[in-house]
């Protein structure tokens, strides 16, 4: 099974559970920026976004990447990941949401969130959530 952990990071957050939810799955690891493939070619694929302005995702290089390859979701499996500094996780129930309406199966049907910088249980939190997409 082919696994990809595919993440945008401003602080290092998320980045962090990235690496963590890569490590858990055995997946390979990518900075949005980075990801040249095709979506269609992962089984499995995890994402992590952080909470940004008004709890969106991150819409210069997240969001437009999302958008474009949301359609190849159907019947796949992901996860979802990030972090947070303020609100209630909104962005991530409707990121979720999202996911769930074009076909998706979302691990634990929401997302790992975590406040600011992931403290050791929450990049454990990441590498059993890895460990879960992996199957």
């Amino acid at each position: 099974m082919k696994t990809a952990v595919i993440y945008w990071s401003g602080t290092g957050n998320t980045e962090a559970m990235a690496k963590a939810v890569a490590e858990g799955a055995n997946a390979e690891l990518f900075a949005v920026s980075e990801f040249k493939g095709d979506i269609a070619d992962y089984d499995r694929v995890a994402f992590g976004c952080p909470s940004m302005g008004d709890e969106v995702l991150e819409d210069s290089e997240f969001e437009p990447f999302f958008s474009e390859i949301e359609s190849k979701l159907s019947g796949k499996t992901i996860a979802l990941f990030g972090s947070y500094g303020w609100g209630d996780g909104q962005w991530m129930r409707d990121w979720c949401e999202r996911c769930k309406t074009v076909g998706a199966t979302v691990i634990g049907n929401e997302g790992l969130i975590v406040n600011e910088a992931p403290d050791a249980a929450a990049l454990d939190s990441c590498k059993a959530l890895g460990t879960k997409l992996a199957g």
